[in-house]
């Protein structure tokens, strides 16, 4: 550890010192292959974005435009450097990318907790474009990394701003948890018992997994939301950066940047956006504008009763995870040794 608290990176040879030069190639045939993924798609008439008519396969051309969009811009940032245009690109081609990938998170639980996910080709491109949003990225940033030998910043908490994000990440999913945990205690909520929501879970195609929780009083997405509220508290406190004290083999040592950024971004790609849109729709319905389908309750305003507080948990905890995973990017970036001071210390919490 240095005499400024910082603790030194490894030497130039590691592999995190050779990856920002390698983001750019990989990046590169990361396009290549997502261009001919959809390509192969489009020609077999498989959508990739739901539906099975002309509209829904003319989508898939959209994967090959990106994939080769981004071929070339990657080519281009490999042959000239990353000028400024080409960085400007590289960041629209992920945003392009990130939005392509919306539905990975609904698809892991399906995998989870269902019998398999509705098309194994869209699952296939979600997990393709999350992949190519975070290479792009990486990409556009490649050249950003200090010069010489860095140092990791010591484990620090986040600003007070965003710990109250996070307080309200987790309060907005107390209604919607209370709300799962009454049905699977056996009580009746929006005029819908426990057996009539097994029902409804086992017709809708839940696995075995999830109908064995529910008869036990747990609501596997309740266990969700709990992961969620850990992964989120994980991102602005200390402990987020360390492995704990009581693991065996990875005591004291760092947490990989990835490893709580990767799920903090694809649920906050997935319900945020959700989250928001469903709000506005729940208001809209609220007040009469359009009309709330009632699904599988008995009526619509049974139907808007039990969206309004899930609207409410995915806006609220999807936008915090997004505030909580900047300011853990922030937080954790390596900073050249000859800078270290010049960023100021950083802020612990005793």
């Amino acid at each position: 550890m240095n005499a400024d608290g910082r603790t030194p990176r490894g030497p130039s040879g590691t592999w995190s010192r050779q990856w920002p030069g390698r983001a750019g190639p990989v990046a590169l045939l990361w396009a290549a292959a997502y261009a001919a993924f959809g390509l192969a798609c489009a020609l077999s008439g498989t959508a990739l974005f739901g539906g099975s008519g002309r509209a829904s396969i003319a989508l898939d051309w959209a994967v090959v435009t990106l994939g080769v969009s981004a071929a070339a811009v990657c080519g281009a940032a490999l042959r000239y450097g990353l000028r400024p245009l080409l960085r400007v690109l590289l960041r629209v081609t992920g945003g392009l990318a990130a939005v392509a990938a919306f539905g990975l998170l609904m698809d892991v639980i399906t995998l989870m907790f269902g019998e398999g996910v509705d098309s194994w080709a869209a699952a296939a491109n979600h997990t393709l474009a999350a992949v190519g949003a975070l290479l792009l990225t990486a990409t556009a940033l490649s050249d950003r990394r200090p010069p010489g030998g860095t140092t990791a910043p010591v484990p620090s908490c986040a600003p007070v701003g965003v710990q109250l994000t996070a307080s309200a990440g987790t309060a907005a999913f107390l209604p919607y948890a209370a709300m799962k945990l009454t049905w699977a205690c056996g009580g009746s909520f929006a005029d819908m018992s426990k057996e009539e929501m097994l029902a409804i879970s086992e017709r809708n195609g839940a696995s075995d997994m999830w109908l064995t929780l529910e008869s036990w009083g747990l609501d596997a997405t309740v266990l969700l939301a709990a992961l969620g509220v850990f992964l989120l508290w994980g991102l602005v406190r200390p402990w987020g950066q360390v492995f704990p004290r009581w693991s065996p083999l990875l005591r004291g040592r760092r947490v990989p940047r990835w490893l709580p950024l990767t799920p903090a971004l694809i649920g906050a790609a997935t319900l945020a956006p959700y989250g928001v849109l469903g709000l506005g729709y729940c208001a809209l319905a609220t007040a009469g504008v359009v009309t709330m389908r009632k699904g599988d309750f008995h009526s619509a305003g049974d139907a808007l009763l039990v969206s309004w507080p899930g609207m409410i948990a995915f806006a609220v905890h999807g936008v915090a995870l997004a505030v909580a995973a900047r300011s853990y990017w922030i937080r954790t970036r390596a900073t050249g040794q000859e800078g270290a001071d010049a960023t100021g210390p950083p802020h612990v919490l005793v």
